[in-house]
This record gives structure tokens, sequence and C-alpha cells, in this order.
């Protein structure tokens, strides 16, 4: 599973990494976590708020912190 967290760096860009790596460490789903910060990157999954998380290269956060429970959702 490849999961993106979209933003270039403000509090709560960083906020939603933390939630989506502690989410995925809590659910034991072998993912990887990467942190996109290039704005070009970023406007190619059609966001243009942010933070977003992208899972499997489908967008399915933006503009908004997400609860771990709805990243639970998502990955499990």
């Amino acid at each position: 599973m490849d999961i993106k967290v979209l933003g270039p760096g403000c509090p709560k860009c960083k906020q939603t990494e933390k939630i989506v790596r502690d989410a995925v460490a809590e659910s034991g789903v072998a993912a990887s976590v990467e942190k996109v910060t290039d704005t070009m990157e970023i406007a190619g999954y059609g966001v243009f708020g942010t933070p977003a998380v992208v899972v499997d290269g489908e967008v399915k956060s933006v503009g908004k912190i997400p609860k771990k429970a709805e990243v639970l959702g998502w990955i499990r």
C-alpha cells in the first residue's frame, strides 16, 4: 500500500502526516508513507487545498486533518 501526505509542511500537514503514520503503525498494514511537498506534484493529483491524503493513487481527503478512525478505514 502506498500512502502520500500532500502539503508544503504547514502545521496541519505535519499533524496529518503524524495521524497517518500512527494509523499505519496501529493497523499493522504494510504501507509506505511519503510526504509530498512539491506543488506541481500535489497539483498533479488535482488537489489545490492541503493537507491531502492519497491512498494507492486515490485522493481520500483534501483541505482538512482526517481523524485517525477515518485513516484506519481507508487502509484496512
